[in-house]
């Protein structure tokens, strides 16, 4: 079937976009439309600035005879700063104060654009790294840590409290949580990651860092290396962080359970090494 150069750049893109962080040659290209590989490169040009000019990401093109071009998920900082901005009005209503100075996300954590946005943001501050799966703790970090995979194109491992008779054999560790310094439990299955792996680690809240630490440890029982640390929101109130290189979006900075007020500000998102378009 020959394709019309419209509806070839239709397809293109959608392609493209469906399979991130994926190699695709210009062979594969000139073979499921029909066409020239010199049109298919003319093509991949014109979608290339349309995505670097819409913010929505990069080709970056790998030479060679077993070279191509991959879709890389990015955003411009002017369309992250909308983002977060957006997050952190969102999350500013005095409705969402509990006990503890935590902040009630499980509507946000519910909603596919929220979440869709949060992954985008935290996809692209590691699009440049060398990730080969995700990791996150059962069960609010899970929605974010999909999300950002879906742009990565990566699978996501769920560390959970206690084994489950599914997941077959399992590795557990004990770790001490930061705020309240209690002894705790996490359970991998053995199956979930292979020696080696480059894991980027997900949560939506950290306090003093806990739990993200806890699963650091993890990562050393399966010879794994960390690649990276992610979170929704981080507490600027902890008393002692645990954790030191990460990123996160949006900052707790002021709690006010008496007065019913809570003040969210952008995280360490823009002080970071992010690779923006």
């Amino acid at each position: 079937m020959k394709f019309r150069r419209s509806e070839r750049l239709i397809d293109m893109t959608h392609f493209l976009v469906e399979h991130p962080h994926e190699l695709l040659s210009l062979t594969f290209f000139s073979e499921r439309y029909g066409s020239a590989k010199s049109s298919i490169s003319e093509d991949l040009g014109i979608i290339k600035e349309t995505f670097e000019q819409r913010g929505i990401g990069t080709l970056q093109t790998v030479p060679g005879a077993a070279g191509g071009v991959k879709f890389i998920s990015k955003v411009d900082r002017e369309s992250a700063k909308h983002m977060i901005s957006d997050l952190c009005s969102l999350m500013e209503s005095s409705d969402r104060l509990l006990p503890g100075g935590y902040l009630y996300m499980t509507d946000l954590l519910g909603d596919p654009k929220v979440v869709n946005k949060v992954g985008k943001l935290l996809a692209s501050a590691f699009a440049e790294k060398e990730i080969d799966l995700i990791m996150t703790v059962a069960t609010k970090g899970i929605p974010i840590a999909h999300a950002a995979a879906n742009y990565l194109n990566v699978p996501v491992v769920i560390v959970r409290r206690d084994s489950r008779v599914t997941e077959g054999s399992t590795v557990s560790i004990n770790y001490v949580s930061g705020s309240s310094k209690r002894i705790q439990t996490m359970v991998l299955s053995k199956r979930s990651i292979k020696q080696g792996s480059k894991v980027l680690i997900i949560d939506d809240f950290m306090k003093a860092g806990g739990t993200v630490n806890g699963m650091i440890s993890l990562l050393e029982e399966f010879n794994a290396q960390l690649a990276g640390i992610g979170v929704l929101v981080e507490s600027e109130n902890a008393e002692e962080r645990l954790v030191d290189e990460y990123v996160s979006l949006v900052k707790l900075k002021d709690v006010d359970v008496k007065g019913k007020s809570v003040k969210v500000v952008e995280g360490n998102y823009f002080s970071s090494e992010i690779p923006f378009l």
